[in-house]
């Protein structure tokens, strides 16, 4: 962990330039500034939200969503279902609110991406080499000592049906020992944006880009809003777009960079249930560490934030039916089933508006993959030792036995359900000249746009199947250090 506990800085009293100006400071961004910052050139780190350190906030609260989360977690992918969705706005992005699981790419999916979306440069082994200096830069590991109750609760029921689970590695430090409730996450603002600074980066927060300013089909600045409405002008000779699967592509759109942009979002949908055991089990503040990978690529189960307020949540699709259980939250925790799905969603950047248009689309396989996951997972906490479990749509019955687990598959409609997902990408895909999705190249650099790369989540072809942060920082590290040698921010009019 750096000595450096606040590293952004205000605004200059006038317009200001940069080399290379960097939008955006989370699992893209970050890495992304500290690798040019190190290289020796002049880096600009503009983010929206606000610098707030590590322990200022209980994480999961709602102090925690009013300061670092995007309209306050409240954000939604328009369709039939809806899907909510929550964004990091904040220095560190998603990597400061999300709950630090850890999952390599498995190899396979990195070979099918070579395969399926023309990137023959897409080397698996290097990959894994930059996966291992990720995982000493973040300090990743099992947590010490024994996982608590809610995670106990997903080993326990996954074993006694003989489904494979896995404790995941959190990047997290211990300074405690086995004490893990004092663990600190190593998120951007503990790591890779403190070795950015320190290696000369400046790091604004509190400011909106709007657009990147082009002359002659190459950027030559970037137009700034701040927190107080004062307008800015950067000048600079390279902008990496690394603002997220939403952002990223809006910011394109609204620069007149719109080929490929913001067609083929992927995401992670999820469905949840709470259930309630015999014994005290809530855990308010963190996140089980164990999931069940039995299903996967396909599905996936894990647990989910449980303050008392997210539980209440939970419950409220059947309020008539679960409300009265609320009494009981100690004795719950909230759990979900994510699948890797077919559909895909949109984002259009409109005039006048400061968020884009996101829309998404399920298709009926995905539907009933939700309500398959859904009651494979209710089956999960049955086995665990629940009493009851209380899934999450309308309509939904108190389950207590096998026999409800299939009365529950029945009455499930996707359409009625709380659908939801935390996990972004594939707006802006990387891809070969064979790939008709392309919206950058192998490297991430954007077609006829000689100084504008793309370097986040937006990159993914494909939603993983798999928390995406290391993926998304091994391509960001991959694709800096090409283009470092490569010469490519050497350049003017490259």
């Amino acid at each position: 962990m750096s000595d450096v506990t606040h590293t952004a800085t205000p605004w200059p009293a006038a317009n200001s330039s940069a080399e290379v100006v960097v939008v955006g400071s989370g699992a893209g961004g970050a890495p992304t500034a500290a690798l040019l910052a190190e290289a020796g050139l002049d880096v600009l780190v503009i983010e929206e939200g606000p610098w707030v350190a590590q322990g200022e906030v209980v994480p999961f609260s709602l102090d925690q969503m009013h300061r670092q989360y995007r309209s306050r977690g409240v954000t939604v992918a328009l369709g039939k279902p809806s899907i909510a969705y929550t964004e990091g706005r904040c220095a560190g992005g998603g990597s400061e609110i999300n709950s630090g699981l850890y999952w390599r790419p498995p190899a396979s999916l990195l070979s099918r991406w070579r395969d399926e979306y023309d990137l023959a440069t897409l080397d698996p082994d290097e990959v894994e080499r930059i996966l291992d200096e990720i995982e000493v830069a973040l300090s990743v590991q099992l947590v010490p000592g024994a996982p608590t109750a809610p995670s106990e609760v997903l080993r326990r029921g996954a074993a006694a049906l003989g489904w494979r689970h896995d404790e995941v590695p959190r990047w997290m430090t211990y300074p405690d020992g086995d004490d893990a409730s004092r663990g600190r996450r190593q998120s951007m603002t503990e790591t890779y944006l403190p070795r950015a600074t320190q290696a000369g980066a400046r790091i604004v927060t509190g400011a909106r880009v709007d657009r990147i300013t082009m002359r002659a089909g190459h950027a030559n600045g970037v137009d700034v809003t701040t927190d107080d409405d004062a307008r800015r002008h950067i000048a600079c000779r390279h902008v990496v777009v690394c603002a997220g699967a939403i952002h990223t592509p809006a910011l394109l759109q609204r620069s007149g960079i719109r080929r490929n942009v913001g067609a083929s979002l992927a995401i992670h949908p999820t469905v949840k249930l709470a259930a309630r055991f015999p014994e005290t089990m809530n855990v308010p503040d963190d996140v089980p560490v164990h999931q069940v990978k039995e299903f996967a690529p396909l599905l996936s189960f894990g647990g989910s934030a449980s303050h008392p307020g997210l539980v209440a949540l939970s419950l409220a699709d059947a309020w008539d039916r679960f409300g009265s259980r609320i009494v009981d939250w100690e004795r719950m925790s909230v759990y979900y089933a994510a699948i890797t799905p077919q559909g895909r969603g949109r984002v259009r950047a409109l005039p006048g508006f400061a968020d884009p248009l996101v829309t998404y689309r399920l298709t009926r396989r995905d539907q009933a993959l939700l309500g398959r996951g859904l009651a494979r997972l209710s089956l999960v906490m049955l086995e665990a030792g629940a009493d009851e479990v209380y899934p999450s749509f309308r309509g939904a019955s108190v389950v207590s036995s096998r026999s409800d687990v299939a009365e529950q598959q029945r009455q499930f409609s996707a359409t009625r359900a709380t659908v939801m997902s935390v996990h972004l990408c594939s707006t802006v895909p990387l891809g070969g000249t064979r790939s008709a999705q392309r919206g950058t190249d192998e490297w991430g650099a954007v077609p006829g746009v000689g100084n504008v790369t793309v370097n986040d989540a937006s990159l993914l072809p494909d939603a993983p199947g798999v928390n995406p942060q290391a993926t998304v920082m091994a391509l960001a590290i991959r694709n800096t250090r090409h283009h470092l040698a490569t010469d490519r921010f050497a350049r003017s009019d490259a």
